[in-house]
């Protein structure tokens, strides 16, 4: 069975296993997410499973967005995603998804927006080697040669350089799902994830099992 959902971060911390070892995990707020629309190859030309997370205020919600959650039978939300999934006759519209929809041991796949960095130098974005730092040296941290004197005479498309770094999707794949509490809606995941806390993530079981 194909699973997605959408989840928030709420930062990290650490649980023991069976054996007593000590595992780094990552606690996620997932949902309760709420079905508002099933795309069919009759009506849109493929099928896709529409799924909405964190409710959002009427002033903020534009007249065809209320029209299209009132179809559904569910408040507006503020986020809302598609999910590709063979199993959508699961799913109605309407319906909520919570934490149980996964099993412990499962492995997921985790999607999002990396922390921004802003603009950083060679060296942290790229891991370049630093120049020596004796008195003598007027090179430390610059990113070194650009071309090659006359010929090409410029600088070649997709070098790597100073530059803005982070903000990005980024993909974590096979992680996997160490506890989950069905009560307070949330899922630990072994190792880390993209993004700050509160980051609204994408949670599907793993494409490489």
């Amino acid at each position: 069975m194909q699973k997605g959902m959408l989840v928030k971060k709420e930062g990290m911390t650490q649980v023991f296993d069976e054996k007593g070892n000590l595992v780094p995990v990552t606690v996620l707020i997932a949902g309760p997410c709420v079905v508002t629309q099933k795309k069919t190859m009759e009506n849109d030309g493929y099928n896709a499973l529409q799924i909405g997370f964190v409710d959002k205020k009427d002033k903020a919600t534009t007249k065809p967005e209320k029209g299209h959650f009132e179809k559904a039978g569910v408040t507006p939300k503020r986020f809302v995603k598609e999910f590709r999934l063979e199993n959508m006759e699961s799913f109605e519209v309407g319906a909520e998804i919570k934490a149980d929809l996964f099993e412990v041991g499962e492995m997921v796949d985790v999607s999002g927006t990396s922390k921004g960095k802003g603009y950083q130098g060679a060296i942290k974005r790229h891991g370049f080697s630093r120049g020596p730092m004796a008195h003598g040296s007027k090179y430390h941290r610059k990113a070194g040669s650009m071309g090659a004197a006359s010929y090409p005479g410029k600088v070649f498309k997709g070098k790597k350089m100073a530059g803005h770094m982070g903000a990005e999707k980024v993909s974590v794949q096979n992680l996997e799902i160490v506890k989950i509490d069905s009560e307070k809606n949330l899922l630990l995941v072994k190792g880390s994830v993209p993004g700050p806390r509160g980051t609204v993530l994408t949670v599907i079981d793993s494409v490489k099992k």
